[in-house]
């Protein structure tokens, strides 16, 4: 594990599906966090859940008869979750890009009726540009892990936390 889930609730959410949308841009089919169950104080480790649900876009062709949640989904959700790590402690609402995966690797099938636990710690945020390791979890096992960056690119008027 990235770091030790002991003492966080998973039942409880620090911010559900619309205190995620005042943070995130994200919407409908690309909100990939469903919620932040947890982050600590300065906001440089979160914690997120993303339900997997079997009417999801991909689930039809992401293969038939064995739907896997993709990969590069996961990885997006990852990436969500440090923008949002990031965009918290903006003082002003930015919209933030993806710009770099590193080190990912896939290790467990994640799959339509599971919770996808979203971990995600700083590595080094900066006023425009993050860097954050990123890991997802089902259950005990470790489903994906990488290291993602992002920058701010454009201040947007009404977003922000």
């Amino acid at each position: 594990m990235l770091f030790s889930l002991d003492g966080v609730d998973r039942s409880v959410a620090a911010y559900d599906a619309e205190g995620v949308e005042r943070v995130l841009p994200h919407r409908g089919h690309m909100r990939l966090i469903d919620r932040v169950i947890w982050h600590n104080e300065g906001f440089t480790k979160a914690v997120a859940a993303k339900t997997i649900a079997d009417n999801e876009f991909w689930v039809a062709g992401h293969f038939p008869g064995k739907p896997m949640f993709p990969g590069v989904l996961q990885i997006e959700a990852g990436a969500q979750l440090a923008c949002f790590m990031f965009l918290a402690r903006q003082t002003e609402p930015f919209l933030a890009a993806f710009l770099r995966i590193e080190n990912a690797a896939f290790r467990s099938m994640v799959a339509p009726g599971d919770e996808l636990i979203v971990l995600g710690e700083e590595v080094k945020f900066g006023r425009r540009r993050f860097t954050a390791n990123v890991q997802g979890v089902v259950g005990d096992r470790v489903a994906f892990e990488a290291t993602v960056s992002g920058m701010a690119i454009d201040p947007v008027a009404g977003q922000g936390g």
